[in-house]
Parts: structure tokens; C-alpha cells; sequence
């Protein structure tokens, strides 16, 4: 989603939504580093763009079940085999002996792997007269699974797995018959495997906000899977602390299965282990 001139202005929305054949791509780089600059970003069309398609998602599931029938087409298929590829690499790399609890070292191993390897892994999900996309592409998957140096995954990495999702509709290799997939399929796996990475190695919550947020490391599921509630004939806000509400409801409901999973022993002793820290 780097800008270009010869981007494309279109939105993930439209039935045609390929990049012109005369595209040219570039390795993506850090332009927002005061607070002025946000006012450029968004003046952007990549803002607009970007808005445009967590809106589009979020309309799209409005009242659906994650369980619900929708098309699974083959460029979503490569993209869980591509997350099922990282799920496997954490079992590769198992965490190592250390004297700090959290952070674990082992993190950067499995980091190298995925930074060695991005660009073939998104080239294998890509038509083949996109590849050449690979490599500005490739960067916003490895920017979506957390910081090498600090150890550490907040809604910063998971903007960028967003974005990844958007680049790959920009370029057409993801279309509107695949909304639902990227939100209830390939999303819903990533959440899957960012999770086992905050369990296997620890990891920090990035920019922590503490009450403001329901859970440090993850915003979207919260955003679309409110959307999966609206106009529902019975759940109201008030059944979302009832655990048996909960555990009925989870495998339907996005966002149930994210207050499942900030309710679990595991990850709340985790939580209160970093808060003594940093009080």
C-alpha cells in the first residue's frame, strides 16, 4: 500500500479491482514519525483506501456467524496455508532458557525464518503476473507478527496484517467474493497464530493501554465482530460477561471468542504479571 503514482484509486469494494498492468511497486517505508505527519497520511489515498476496506469488511459481516456459509476461493486457501506455515515454524522453534520471563529469545529465530522467507511466501499466493508485488507486499506481512527487537505485538502489527489483506485486494488477487473468507477464515487464523506466539514466546503487549482497551493485542476483532452482532434477536451487551454465554456462543461470534481468550487463567496471569511491571 505504498503510494505511487501509478497506484490504482479503487477500493477493495469494487468488482474490479486489479492494478493496471503499468504498475510499478516499491519497498514501503516509514513516513509517519511525528504527530504533524498524520495529518499526511490522512490526506492519502492509501488512507482512504485502507479505511474504506476494514469498512467494507465490517459491513460485510453485519449479523453473519462466523460458522456461516460463504465461498472459500484458492487465493484464501494459499493464504491459511501461508499462516499454517508460521503456525508450524513456532513448533520448530521452541522457546529457549532465559533468565527474563517474558520476551523470549527464541521469537527472533522464528522472526528470521519469516524474514527470510516473506517474499516467497507472498509470491506463492499472488497470480503469476502479480509476483513482482512480492516484495512491497511482503513487508506489511512481516510488520503484522510483532517486533524483533523489542519482543513485543500490539494493534500496530495487526493494522499491518490489514493492510497485507488490502495490498492483496489492490492487486486483485483477493476480490469481493472473498470478503467474508478474509474476515472469518484467513483473519480468524491469524488471531489464531498471533496468539500462540504471544503464549510460546511471551511476548510484550506494544504500546499497552491498559483500561482504554479490551485486550492489548488485538482492535479489529472487536470492531467486526461487534458488527456480527447488530440486529441480533437476543444478545445484548450485558451477556458478554456471562461466562456460560460465552462458551455457548464463541465459535459463531468473533467477539465472544476474544473475551474468551482475555478470560483465560493463562493470559490474564500474563497480564497481571506486566502490570506489577510497569506500575
Amino acid at each position: 500500500m505504498a503510494e505511487t503514482e501509478q497506484q490504482s484509486g479503487s477500493t477493495p469494494e469494487d468488482d474490479e479491482s486489479e492494478a493496471p498492468a503499468s504498475n510499478t511497486f516499491m519497498i514501503p517505508k516509514k513516513e509517519i514519525s511525528m504527530v504533524p505527519d498524520m495529518g499526511k497520511w490522512k490526506r492519502s489515498q492509501a488512507y482512504a483506501d485502507y479505511m474504506g476496506f476494514i469498512l467494507t469488511l465490517n459491513e460485510s459481516v453485519k449479523g453473519k456467524k462466523l460458522t456461516c456459509e460463504y465461498k472459500v476461493s484458492e487465493t484464501a486457501e494459499k493464504l491459511l496455508d501461508l499462516l499454517g506455515t508460521l503456525d508450524r515454524w513456532i513448533n520448530e522453534t521452541p522457546p529457549v532458557d532465559q533468565p527474563s520471563r517474558f520476551g523470549n529469545k527464541a521469537y527472533r529465530t522464528w522472526y528470521a525464518k519469516l524474514d527470510q522467507e516473506a517474499e516467497a511466501l507472498v509470491s506463492g499466493v499472488l497470480p503469476a503476473d502479480k509476483c513482482a508485488a512480492a516484495p512491497e507486499i511482503a513487508v506489511y506481512l512481516k510488520e503484522s507478527v510483532g517486533n524483533a527487537t523489542r519482543i513485543d505485538y500490539g494493534t500496530g502489527h495487526e493494522a499491518a496484517f490489514a493492510a497485507f489483506l488490502c495490498c492483496l485486494c489492490k492487486v486483485g488477487a483477493l476480490t469481493v467474493d472473498d470478503q467474508l473468507a478474509m474476515v472469518f477464515k484467513v483473519f480468524y487464523r491469524y488471531l489464531s497464530v498471533m496468539r500462540k506466539l504471544q503464549r510460546t514466546y511471551r511476548m510484550e503487549p506494544a504500546g499497552s493501554q491498559g483500561v482504554w482497551g479490551l485486550d492489548d493485542f488485538q482492535f479489529l476483532p472487536f470492531i467486526w465482530g461487534s458488527s456480527q452482532f447488530l440486529d441480533h434477536p437476543t444478545l445484548e451487551p450485558r451477556h458478554f460477561i456471562d461466562e456460560r454465554v460465552v462458551n455457548e456462543h464463541h465459535q459463531d461470534y468473533m467477539f465472544l471468542d476474544c473475551i474468551k481468550f482475555i478470560n483465560e487463567p493463562r493470559f490474564q496471569q500474563q497480564q497481571a504479571v506486566l502490570f506489577r511491571r510497569k506500575s
